[in-house]
C-alpha cells in the first residue's frame, strides 16, 4: 500500500471505522504451459502504477488497493484491480494466479526482478531468493499511534493462525504434492527475521532492534523485517504478512474483516489495561498446524491451546469479534463469508480435488486461474455446517 494512496483515501463512512487496504500477489502463467512465466516486465507496462508495482520474482506482480472503511467497497476494489491485471495477461498469452504457490515451474526461465535491492538479496541469501516462488496477501489495517501499532501487532499474534487455514493455497511445489495445505508457508519463515513479531515495550525500542538487525548486515533494510504481522515502516498501519494468496475474493475480504475486528479488539483490550502474556512457542506450533492441516484437518484453538475441528475454531474466532464486527457493520458479511468458507473448503484441498480428478497438475493451475477470474465475492448458496457461526 503506497503512502500516497493511505494520506489521499476518503474516510467516508461510519465514524472512528480504521480503514483497511490489501495488497495481492499475483503468480504470471504461461497460458499455454501452464508453468510460471517471467514477464511481468511486460504487464506492468500497461498497468497504472499507482496500482501496480513488481516484486521480487518476474513471475509476480503485485497489486495495491485504495484504503476502504467498507468491506463491500473492498471487495469491489480487488475485482477491479484483477480485471485490470487479467485484462493485460489475457493480451499477452498470460494467465494470472492468485494462489500461494503454482505446480508448474520451468526453473530456468525464472529470474530476479531488475532492481538493485533485489539484486543484493541474490548475492547475499542465494537459493533462498531463488526459490521464493511465492505469493502471499498482505491486509493493512489503520493505526493512528505508532506506539499502539506495535503493541497491537504481538497481541494479534495467537489469533494468526485461523487466517492463515482461510488462505491455505500451496499444496504443491515444483511438481509435487508436500502434504501441507500452506507449503509457501515453509518456504517463507527461512528468511532470518520471519515468525511471529516479539513482544516490544515501545516503538522507540522496535525501531532500535530493527536498526541493530540492519546494522548487524543480516538485513539490507527495514522492509525485509517478515514478521507474520507488522507495524509498517512507511504507512500508519499494522499489516498482516501470514497468509497465502486466495484465488477468492471473497476469502481475502473475510480475512480482511476478521483481521480489522481483531485490531480493533486488541486496541480495546489494550486501553483497558489488558497486559496478558503471549507464549510464542505455542504460536508457532499453531502456526505449522496450520500450514499442515489448512481447513481440513484439526487446527490448534487459540484460547485452550488445544487441537479442535476447524469449524469450531473459526467459528469460535468469529463469534468471539462479534462486538466489533456489528460495531464497523460486517456482522452479517463476514459471518456469511465464514459459513461459506468453512463448507466450500480450502483452495488447498480444492486443487487436490482437481488434480485427483485428472491426474494433471495443468487442470490444478486452471482452477486456480478460472477461480482468480471470478467477478462474484458476495456469499454463494453454500449450506453451512450447523451451529458454525450462530
Amino acid at each position: 500500500m503506497t503512502t500516497s494512496l493511505l494520506e489521499g483515501a476518503a474516510m467516508a463512512g461510519r465514524a472512528g471505522t480504521a480503514a483497511v487496504g490489501v495488497e495481492e500477489e499475483f503468480q504470471v502463467v504461461d497460458l499455454d504451459s501452464r508453468r510460471l512465466a517471467a514477464r511481468a516486465a511486460l504487464l506492468l507496462d500497461q498497468l497504472p502504477e499507482e496500482a501496480f508495482t513488481q516484486e521480487l520474482q518476474r513471475s509476480v506482480v503485485e497489486s495495491n488497493t485504495r484504503p476502504c472503511v467498507d468491506l463491500a467497497d473492498l471487495g469491489r476494489e480487488l475485482t477491479t484491480l484483477r480485471h485490470l491485471v487479467i485484462g493485460a495477461a489475457e493480451g499477452l498469452g498470460l494467465g494470472i494466479a492468485a494462489a500461494g504457490s503454482v505446480p508448474l515451474v520451468d526453473e530456468q526461465a525464472i529470474k530476479i526482478s531488475p532492481d538493485p535491492r533485489y539484486e543484493r538479496m541474490l548475492d547475499e541469501y542465494q537459493s533462498l531468493t531463488r526459490e521464493q516462488l511465492i505469493c502471499g496477501t498482505q491486509v493493512h489495517v489503520e493505526v493512528p499511534d505508532r506506539d499502539l501499532a506495535v503493541a497491537v501487532a504481538h497481541r494479534l499474534s495467537p489469533w494468526l493462525a485461523p487466517l492463515l487455514a482461510l488462505s491455505c493455497s500451496s499444496p504443491y511445489w515444483r511438481g509435487r504434492d508436500t502434504g501441507y495445505a500452506s507449503y509457501r508457508r515453509l518456504v517463507w519463515e527461512r528468511w532470518p527475521t520471519a515468525g511471529p513479531v516479539p513482544r516490544f515495550a515501545s516503538a522507540e525500542e522496535y525501531d532500535g532492534v530493527v536498526g541493530d538487525l540492519v546494522r548487524s548486515g543480516v538485513i539490507t533494510d527495514p522492509g525485509m523485517i517478515y514478521f507474520d504481522v507488522r507495524p509498517s515502516d512507511h504507512v500508519p498501519t499494522v499489516e498482516l504478512r501470514i497468509c497465502d494468496s486466495c484465488p477468492r475474493v471473497g476469502d481475502i475480504v473475510l480475512i480482511a474483516g476478521l483481521f480489522r475486528a481483531l485490531v480493533l479488539r486488541e486496541i480495546a483490550a489494550i486501553e483497558s489495561g489488558d497486559r496478558r502474556a503471549i507464549r510464542l512457542e505455542m504460536v508457532s506450533a499453531a502456526t505449522w498446524r496450520a500450514a499442515r492441516s489448512g481447513l481440513e484437518d484439526e487446527l490448534v484453538d487459540p484460547v485452550e491451546g488445544v487441537p479442535r475441528p476447524p469449524a469450531e475454531v473459526v467459528g469460535g474466532l468469529v463469534r468471539g469479534l462479534r462486538p466489533y464486527l456489528e460495531e464497523t457493520g460486517d456482522w452479517e458479511l463476514v459471518s456469511a463469508l465464514a459459513a461459506e468458507a468453512l463448507a466450500r473448503g480450502s483452495s488447498a484441498a480444492r486443487q487436490r480435488a482437481a488434480f485427483t480428478r485428472s491426474g494433471r497438475l495443468s487442470d490444478v493451475v486452471d482452477l486456480v486461474l478460472a477461480e482468480t477470474r471470478e467477478t462474484d465475492w458476495t456469499p454463494a448458496q453454500f449450506p453451512p455446517r450447523p451451529g458454525v457461526i450462530a
